[in-house]
Formats: structure tokens, sequence, C-alpha cells
């Protein structure tokens, strides 16, 4: 199995990781853009190292079987920060839009200037302030687990499962949902030190919160299917 540059940009993306896991917890702006910079670049390589070794004939057991891997690691080291950064205290850790008015202070309900939510920041919508309950991690997380214990099992039978088309719109929506999110940090950081306030502020507090519910939503709905699919034709 040759260690070709598609696969070293994979073993790049898997290195990547914990780097883009631990900068989200820097209480700097400027960290937190840079994580969202390097989370955006290693889901751009993500694509880019797979059309490369498609269109090169350079595809290899070795990289159907790191590419997935990649993607998990790289779901994992987003999932950790947006748990704890989000909401997972106070009452932002249910489903339900929190109490906190969105117009309380400068930065609508996000850090010092609203009560209770001190060290969160939640996905703030026209409908309400959300917080990101436990069991939407569990489902996306436990799917992705699940698949790398399968694809291990199968790839120690000599059998490599690569992932489907549905698998691959199911991680274009959960990176568009970590990457709206891993900007919202920034964005809500920032707002913090510069005291930001204003209709602008506001709507791009709201349409960043839709985008990252919408995105959540689809995301877990794919994942689902994508499972059932893997189980009813784990061929594919």
């Amino acid at each position: 199995m040759a260690m070709n540059l598609p696969n070293a940009l994979t073993v790049a993306r898997i290195v990547a990781a914990p780097v883009v896991a631990a900068l989200p917890f820097s209480e700097s702006w400027e960290l937190r853009l840079f994580a969202f910079v390097l989370f955006l670049v290693v889901a751009i390589t993500d694509y880019y190292d797979g059309k490369l070794a498609r269109t090169h004939g350079m595809v290899t057991d070795l990289g159907k079987l790191l590419d997935p891997i990649a993607d998990k690691l790289l779901l994992l080291a987003t999932f950790v920060p947006m748990f704890i950064l989000v909401g997972s205290r106070h009452s932002l850790s249910l489903w339900s839009p929190n109490p906190v008015s969105i117009y309380d202070g400068a930065i609508l309900g996000v850090g010092p200037a609203a009560p209770g939510v001190h060290d969160a920041f939640p996905y703030v919508t026209p409908f309400g302030v959300f917080g990101l309950p436990w069991w939407i991690i569990a489902v996306v997380l436990g799917r992705e687990a699940f698949m790398t214990i399968y694809r291990l099992l199968r790839a120690s039978k000599g059998e490599i499962i690569s992932a489907s088309r549905m698998g691959k719109w199911k991680t274009g929506f959960q990176w568009t949902w970590v990457g709206a999110t891993f900007f919202w940090f920034a964005a809500a950081t920032a707002a913090v030190q510069y005291h930001w306030s204003g209709a602008w502020w506001l709507g791009f507090a709201y349409f960043n919160g839709t985008v990252n519910i919408v995105s959540m939503i689809v995301a877990v709905i794919l994942t689902l299917y994508s499972q059932l699919l893997y189980l009813r034709r784990p061929s594919e």
C-alpha cells in the first residue's frame, strides 16, 4: 500500500485534527478564527485529495481505509469543543429556546452580557437561542464509531468499504454545520471584545444561527439514513 500524495494529504488531516480541537478553547478571537481557517483548509483538502486520487489513478486500499478514519477524527476533534462551547452547561444543554433574551446586551445573549451563559456560545436564531443537546452528538458520533469499527472488521477480511454518495452528502452538511459554528466562536468572541451591536450584528447572528440549525438537522437526518443504506447494502 503506497504512500502517494493523496494519502499523504489524508495523513496530514489526521495530524491536524488535535490542533483544530484545541484552538477553540483559547479566549482569543484571533486563535478561534485560525481554528475556523484551519478547519476550512482541512475540509477542502478532504475534497481535493479524493479528487486527485480519482483523476490521476492513485486510488489505493490504504487511501480508502484512511480517508473515512481522517473524517471521523476531524469530526470528533470539532464536536468536542462544539458540545462544550455552544452550551453544554446551564439550560442551553436542552433542545429548547433559552429564556435569556437575545437582545440582552450588545452581544445578543452570548458571553458575559447574558446572565447564566458566561461560557457558552449558543446558536442565535429569529426563533430563540438554542444549545447543542447531548443526544445530537451521540447520534452522529455513535454512527461514525460504528462505521469505523465496521470498516476495520471488513478490512480484516480483505474488503475495503469506501464512502457512499449519501455518506458524502452527510459529510458535506456536517462540515457546513461545524464551519458555521467555529466561525461563530470567533465572531462572538470578537463581539465581546469590541462591543459590537446594532442591526448588522443581529442580522449576522440570525443568519449564522439559522445556518447552524438547518445544517445540523439535515446532517442528523442524513446520518441516520446513510447508516440504514450501509446496513442494507454493506458492499457500497
